[in-house]
């Protein structure tokens, strides 16, 4: 039903506009009488074949809501009705931005693709924090945290910190993004000093906790080999939970759609081959010693099972739930299964 009915009407739309659409269908999906238990008896599958324990926590099934979808945790109490295993909201940063100017989201539906420029829209950590605070749901929730715009990168870890802080009491994990091409200047934070030293003082700070955080690290499919050995030597220095490969990619290779020509980072099916490929590496490079989430062109269960052979733990989806629908989670946790 989803992509021949639904998808096409959402389509109609201007992207964002049908994003907004979507989540406001399913807060109102979700507040009729037995809709959670019929979204659920659809699209749940509860196997223990599809438990994972990663970073000391017990994941139902190892399929995630990647971050961007629901920035906000707007959505927290309905993504586990659809099936998910966890999901990770934001980028959350501590000063409420709007963002990049509209238009700044496009599809390329002949490459299932999608390119965004969004530049970390959201509410802001403290308005964040307090949804998350008052959720019913105990789906695991991962906490993507980054820097406002106009933080000067050399004051770039305040923000991390600032965000750290705010919400350590409502999520199960932290990740920070220094790897979206859609804030300027973000990317140069993944070179090995500054990188180290935002890792290095929040794990600081994470140590003084009463029970610390897993923290990860997203990174850039358009990294070369000397660069993820820079990020393999600091997550095993900074003694980093785990990797997150990838995030979207500035590369425009083999596009075919008129929207290649925008500007930001593009997302889903073309980006299946390197954020594969970088999976690959670094587990190869860390035998095991850091566990990794594999996010981007995911979409298929084939394509989850690729990320999984190569050597992930976890799998993320975005662009392939958006193309594909909710029946991509059911049908990637059933992949697993088999």
């Amino acid at each position: 039903m989803y992509k021949f009915f639904i998808r096409p009407l959402l389509f109609s739309f201007e992207p964002e506009k049908a994003h907004h659409i979507t989540f406001s269908w399913m807060k109102m999906i979700g507040k009729i009488p037995f809709a959670k238990t019929i979204l659920r008896s659809i699209y749940q599958i509860e196997n223990e074949k599809l438990s994972r324990e990663v970073f000391g926590i017990k994941f139902p099934n190892p399929v995630g809501l990647a971050a961007g979808l629901d920035k906000n945790a707007l959505l927290i109490d309905e993504w586990e009705n659809l099936g998910f295993g966890f999901v990770e909201i934001g980028t959350v940063t501590p000063l409420p931005q709007a963002g990049n100017e509209q238009p700044r989201l496009f599809r390329l539906p002949e490459d299932k693709a999608i390119i965004n420029r969004m530049g970390f829209n959201n509410d802001g950590m403290e308005m964040i924090a307090q949804r998350l605070k008052n959720r019913k749901s105990k789906i695991i929730v991962g906490g993507n945290i980054g820097k406002n715009k106009i933080t000067p990168n050399e004051n770039a870890v305040d923000d991390y910190i600032k965000c750290f802080n705010c919400l350590y009491d409502y999520v199960d994990y932290f990740v920070v993004n220094v790897s979206s091409p859609n804030t300027p200047g973000l990317r140069a934070l993944q070179d090995k000093e500054p990188l180290m030293n935002i890792m290095n003082q929040l794990q600081k700070l994470n140590s003084t906790k009463a029970k610390r955080k897993p923290l990860l690290l997203k990174i850039a499919p358009d990294l070369t080999n000397e660069q993820l050995n820079d990020i393999i030597e600091i997550a095993i220095t900074a003694q980093l939970d785990g990797l997150i490969a990838t995030n979207t990619t500035i590369s425009r290779e083999n596009l075919t759609h008129e929207n290649a020509k925008e500007t930001g980072g593009m997302s889903g099916a073309p980006l299946k081959n390197r954020s594969t490929e970088v999976v690959k590496y670094l587990h190869q490079q860390l035998q095991n010693k850091v566990p990794i989430i594999a996010s981007g062109g995911v979409m298929s269960a084939n394509n989850a099972i690729e990320k999984l052979n190569a050597g992930a733990d976890l799998v993320q989806v975005y662009t392939g739930f958006i193309y594909e629908g909710p029946t991509l989670v059911k049908a990637i946790n059933q992949k697993i299964i088999i």
